[in-house]
């Protein structure tokens, strides 16, 4: 059975939930992501996409260099051990419609796998 880790990247960018969302769209472009796992204290606290940061910009009146992060974050965040399978994991991201999947190793983020890790696992496969 082929685990996610074979696939998720490794090691991925992270954000603080205290910093701006100017701060997390300049993350995401400087390094082409459209998900930032959201840290407090080293632990994992949500999770912030590009689309997140757009639409709370996108509200009249908002600012994105004053609104922080955990005002726009997702909390409720879908998190799988290294050792999932890799089927599961793309299996419930299509079903629950999810753009990324957090790999977590007890408490620490070690791994992401988005969508665009699973097309990479799907032509790997091919």
């Amino acid at each position: 059975m082929t685990q996610i880790r074979d696939f998720m990247t490794a090691c991925p960018i992270t954000i603080n939930r205290k910093q701006t969302l100017q701060q997390a769209a300049e993350t995401m472009q400087l390094h082409g992501l459209r998900h930032l796992p959201v840290l407090d204290g080293g632990l994992l606290v949500g999770l912030v996409s590009d689309r997140d940061v757009k639409m709370v910009e996108a509200l009249p009146g908002v600012n994105g260099a004053t609104v922080l992060v955990d005002e726009a974050m997702t909390i409720d965040v879908y998190t799988v051990p290294p050792t999932a399978t890799l089927a599961k994991v793309a299996g419930a991201m299509a079903e629950h419609r999810y753009g990324s999947a957090l790999i977590v190793d007890g408490e620490k983020v070690v791994g992401i796998f988005t969508t665009v890790d699973a097309m990479r696992a799907l032509a790997a496969r091919a």
